[in-house]
């Protein structure tokens, strides 16, 4: 009969094998059998009562250790040169476990009191317990400021100043000779708060990082940032009351760590919210599992980490970098669902019959732990039979059940009908100077729509959840195209060829009617584009008006309270509705729902119009080395003062001025969405495939200025002049018969069609 161990093998042993930890691997271990197992029962509890092991599901843990990926803190190199960090999470009651920053020459320069989120490798033998590698940069708390450098009179040795780029903001920052730092009058600079007022009654700034030329593509997100007025500066109690943050603990939450919940996400995310999983049974029907972070335990109503991402009302992303609604310990750790690690999270499973049809759902707070952490390419690739090293162990856990679960609920979307645009996503990929490396357009995998698809009948449970417990929430609301809009889309939809019903409630499969007509044709991305451009821009309100998009009676956002405050809303209202903790929704929220609808709504706008103008900074800068060249495109727009095109090769939309069109008088006719020369009758319309050369590109405005060449494969007419301007009336008679011509030729083709 074996010797039963002593107190500190065991915990030895625990530390040693942090994989083989459940009670049989111990037992084993040790050669411990038949009655003696109860004896080594009774010695792990006793060990766990101690608070000297902690159980998680059937394993034991040594509470003294650090998770795998936590965020620390930089320290100041040491007399020999290293840097240790110290971790922002440890609860221990021992010595604070010592942190060797261990700096691979592809790391960015750090310096002291910086933040990073790192994965930690257990050392032994060392004068250290853990390596650190980082993950992510976070940075510090310091004040930064952004804005224009302009030198003294006596030159940079004199010092300066740092005017805003932001028109709102008139307040300039001195700089003081030795805070400089190299930087040349006219620079774009990144400083920080050095100090109170100096001798000219101004704030004094040191800079801190030379960002060069202020249209340079480094610098086009940081002018976007201030000149949208988004906050990218974390108050120093915003970052105390993070760091102050502990991971939550299993008390009054359920055990969800059996669950083969996984995270699928793009290769480059920056944090993992949701994680998803399935349960396939015999009777043909499917459950489905969404957890989503639960964010609102540690933004606790009022406080000022609430105040803050209020303010924000969601994270706004760039190609380069991401403005976060909460600082990077909570949306880049404490909340983030990475692999292996215990996280808390309000997890929702909902039950599919057959024919993938919602027939339950129930809420769940939860203590969840991530299979895996996918990226798309990676699940796709295992669904398609092509599983890596991760993915193979999943196949049968994870990855069947899931696209099992998809099946039917694609079966579910085609009954619903919601509308199905085909509008491409662009993807803008950078070298690690900031400068454009190219420009695609991302690929879309069964594995995105599988995401989409759980996600949606997550925040359609939501909904209908708040709905039965009779609790307040923000609803996304969609309403339907107005009559004029309709009337718009029609007149393309016509002129094209196609039709869209009239005279009739219109629903989302009337459009996706129009949309089959047009697939494969000339006039796919017309159609497109125009149902897009026709659609009501959605919003949060406390009312529910539908979903028109989606074919939704109800729907709510419930999937990423890391980045968006509305989010954060619907989960405390269920917070409050199942009587969960004191972190929901309090009465004072209650109260100003109406208000904080109208404000996510109007900082969800400013984000997408800071992404979009980036976007085109950075497309125009990409293409600043090739103006002179010709590019293939399509008429995405047309206007009085000229035509909009949509380049094929990156997207980029620029403007063909009528002066770059042809010297001759152009009829513009808002409804045909046409433009048509007096003397030539040519036509300028929506869709049309035309080839142009670029005659100008402004980084700094993002602006594309276009030539026109080519209209449909054929060369521009001669003869044009521009004494077609001045016949006037009888020039403006000739071109509007010419367009009621085309009118009457147009209907002549749909009948014969």
């Amino acid at each position: 009969m074996a010797q039963l161990p002593s107190r500190q093998e065991i915990l030895d042993w625990v530390s040693a094998h942090p994989d083989a930890t459940a009670k049989r691997d111990i037992a084993k271990a040790f050669g411990i059998k038949g009655a003696e197992r109860i004896e080594l029962k009774r010695l792990l509890k006793e060990l766990e009562a101690e608070g000297l092991l902690e159980r998680r599901r059937r394993h034991y843990h040594d509470a003294e250790r650090l998770p795998p990926v936590t965020v620390v803190q930089l320290l100041a190199p040491d007399s020999d040169g290293d840097i240790f960090a110290k971790p922002l999470e440890w609860q221990g009651e021992g010595p604070v476990p010592r942190i060797l920053y261990a700096a691979l020459k592809s790391d960015p320069a750090l310096a002291p009191g910086e933040r990073i989120l790192a994965r930690l490798i257990e050392t032994r033998g060392e004068d250290h317990d853990y390596q650190a590698r980082l993950i992510r940069r976070i940075g510090t708390v310091q004040h930064r400021i952004v804005g224009i450098f302009r030198a003294s009179a006596g030159g940079t040795e004199a010092g300066g100043r740092i005017l805003p780029i932001d028109k709102g903001q008139d307040k300039e920052w001195q700089v003081r000779p030795a805070d400089v730092h190299g930087a040349k009058n006219g620079e774009l600079v990144e400083a920080e708060q050095a100090g109170p007022r100096g001798r000219l009654g101004l704030p004094v700034a040191r800079i801190v990082e030379r960002l060069g030329d202020p249209s340079a593509p480094r610098a086009v997100s940081l002018i976007a940032i201030h000149q949208h007025g988004i906050p990218d500066d974390f108050p120093d109690e915003v970052i105390a009351e993070a760091d102050a943050a502990h991971p939550a603990t299993m008390k009054g939450r359920e055990d969800l760590r059996h669950l083969a919940l996984i995270t699928i996400d793009p290769s480059d995310a920056r944090d993992h919210d949701d994680a998803v999983a399935a349960e396939t049974r015999e009777d043909g029907g499917v459950d489905i599992w969404v957890a989503i972070a639960d964010v609102a335990h540690y933004v606790r109503p009022g406080s000022a980490l609430d105040r803050e991402a209020r303010k924000r009302g969601n994270s706004t992303y760039f190609p380069d970098r991401v403005v976060p609604m909460l600082p990077d310990i909570l949306s880049g750790d404490l909340c983030s669902l990475h692999q292996g690690v215990d996280r808390p999270v309000i997890a929702v499973r909902m039950r599919l019959d057959a024919q993938g049809n919602k027939t339950g759902h129930s809420f769940h707070r939860g203590i969840m732990r991530s299979a895996a952490s996918l990226s798309y390419e990676q699940a796709q690739a295992a669904a398609d039979g092509n599983p890596d090293e991760q993915t193979a162990p999943l196949l049968d856990s994870a990855i069947r059940p899931l696209w099992a679960a998809y099946e039917l609920l694609k079966a579910a979307r085609a009954r619903r009908q919601p509308l199905e645009l085909d509008l491409p996503e662009r993807k803008i990929v950078l070298t690690a100077d900031g400068r454009v490396k190219s420009v695609n357009f991302r690929e879309r995998y069964d594995a995105h729509r599988l995401i989409e698809e759980f996600m949606v009948l997550a925040n359609v449970a939501a909904a209908e959840e708040l709905e039965r417990l009779r609790r307040p929430l923000l609803y996304r609301v969609h309403e339907e195209p107005t009559v004029e809009k309709l009337d718009a889309l029609r007149e393309v939809a016509e002129a094209s060829g196609f039709t869209l019903a009239k005279g009739q409630v219109l629903q989302t499969r009337h459009l996706n009617r129009l949309l089959e007509q047009a697939e494969g044709s000339e006039f796919d991305e017309l159609i497109n584009m125009t149902a897009l451009r026709s659609m009501q821009q959605a919003y949060y309100h406390p009312e529910n008006f539908g979903h028109f998009g989606l074919a939704l009676r109800s729907y709510a956002h419930f999937t990423s309270p890391i980045r968006r405050y509305s989010d954060l809303i619907v989960h405390r209202a269920l917070i409050m509705g199942h009587k969960w903790g004191n972190d929901g929704l309090s009465a004072q929220e209650v109260e100003m729902l109406s208000e904080t609808a109208q404000h996510v709504s109007e900082t969800e706008r400013r984000s997408m119009a800071a992404e979009r103008d980036t976007t085109d900074r950075y497309l125009a800068a990409y293409l600043a080395d090739r103006v002179g060249a010709e590019f293939t495109g399509r008429v995405s727009g047309v206007q009085k003062f000229g035509a909009f095109v949509r380049l094929d090769e990156t997207g980029a939309d620029g403007l063909l001025p009528i002066r770059e069109i042809g010297r001759e008088y152009f009829h513009y006719d808002p409804n045909a969405q046409v433009l048509m020369g007096s003397e030539t009758g040519l036509e300028i319309g929506i869709g049309q495939r035309v080839t142009v050369r670029l005659s100008e590109a402004v980084p700094l405005t993002g602006g594309l200025m276009l030539e026109l060449l080519e209209v449909e494969g054929r060369p521009l007419p001669q003869g044009a002049t521009m004494g077609g301007r001045g016949k006037g009336p009888l020039r403006k008679r000739a071109t509007q018969a010419r367009l009621a011509e085309i009118k009457r030729s147009q209907k002549r083709r749909r009948v014969r069609r």
